[in-house]
């Protein structure tokens, strides 16, 4: 009988475990993202962000334009080592990570293809990791994107 016990709290013990891993997935980053056009609000592209070393990468995969042939190829309006390098692949994000606070990531930069201007980055995963809040800042000024994650 004591051995059936010490199974039952074993298995109710891996439970929590499994759940919390879960869990804290979900309040990550990581993953792959869609991302939307501030004009019409239809989808306009996928960034997978991944952890490195020195923080968050993300970058362009695929797009989702309604006519992709009228998008550009590479990135003309960047400045720094980006400028003529193909958008699919290109680092949107570079560096940012988690803050003190345990919400947001923070201490890294967003590219804009659209005007190759960067932008200091705060990252927060909303709605159970289902969204995620992208916010650029010059100065005190910000605008937030929210995209989705693709499942």
């Amino acid at each position: 009988m004591k051995k059936i016990v010490d199974f039952e709290r074993l298995a109710s013990i891996a439970t929590v475990f499994a759940l919390s891993g879960s869990a804290f997935a979900d309040i990550s980053p990581v993953g792959l993202w869609r991302t939307f056009d501030d004009a019409t609000g239809k989808p306009r592209g996928e960034v997978r962000i991944t952890e490195t070393s020195k923080g968050l990468s993300g970058r362009l995969v695929s797009s989702l334009a309604a006519d992709p042939s009228k998008e550009p190829t590479t990135c003309k309006p960047c400045t720094d080592n980006r400028k003529d390098q193909p958008m699919m692949g290109l680092e949107m994000i570079r560096g940012g990570k988690l803050a003190s606070d345990g919400q947001w990531y923070e201490g890294g930069e967003i590219l804009d293809p659209d005007n190759g201007k960067t932008y200091t980055l705060k990252l927060k995963v909303a709605e159970g990791g289902a969204k995620l809040m992208v916010r650029g800042y010059i100065g005190p000024f910000f605008r937030t994107q929210t995209w989705e994650r693709v499942q």
